[in-house]
C-alpha cells in the first residue's frame, strides 16, 4: 500500500521542523520528539536518526547539561549551517505553499482552440 500524502509530507518538512524549534531555543532530542509528536503526530523513533545525520551535516551541535534527577542531557543548537538551512527551507516551503495553493484554487484552464476545433468537427 503506498504512504499516504500526509505520511510522505511529515517526512519532507522533519528537517525543517525541527530546525525552526532549534531556532527558538536548545532542546534534547526527546523534548524535540514530544513537541512535534504533539503537533504532527511523528514517532520518536524517527527523531534519533535525523538528529545524527544533521549534526554530521553540520547544521546542529550538541552539549551536554548536568542533571539532578539522572544522566546529563545532551542538548542541540542550531551552528551557522543550520540557520542557512533553515533560511533556504523555509523560503522553498513558503514556494512550494504557495504553488500548491495557486493550482488548488485556480480555474480550470481554458481548451486549447485546436481541441475545441476538432470536438466540433466530430459532433
Amino acid at each position: 500500500m503506498p504512504e499516504t500524502i500526509e505520511i510522505q509530507l511529515k517526512k519532507g518538512v522533519l528537517t525543517l521542523c525541527v530546525l525552526a524549534l532549534l531556532n527558538r531555543r536548545d532542546s534534547y532530542a526527546y523534548e524535540i520528539a514530544s513537541t512535534l509528536s504533539d503537533a504532527i503526530d511523528m514517532g520518536e523513533g524517527t527523531i534519533y536518526p535525523l538528529m545524527r545525520r544533521m549534526q554530521s551535516d553540520g547544521q546542529v551541535e550538541t552539549y551536554l547539561v548536568e542533571s539532578t534527577a539522572g544522566p546529563s542531557r545532551k542538548y542541540y543548537r542550531l551552528t551557522d549551517g543550520g540557520r542557512r538551512a533553515l533560511e533556504t527551507q523555509t523560503a522553498e516551503w513558503r514556494a512550494f505553499v504557495t504553488a500548491v495553493e495557486g493550482v488548488m484554487t485556480a480555474e480550470a484552464p481554458a481548451e486549447p482552440a485546436a481541441v475545441a476545433t476538432e470536438r466540433g468537427a466530430e459532433q
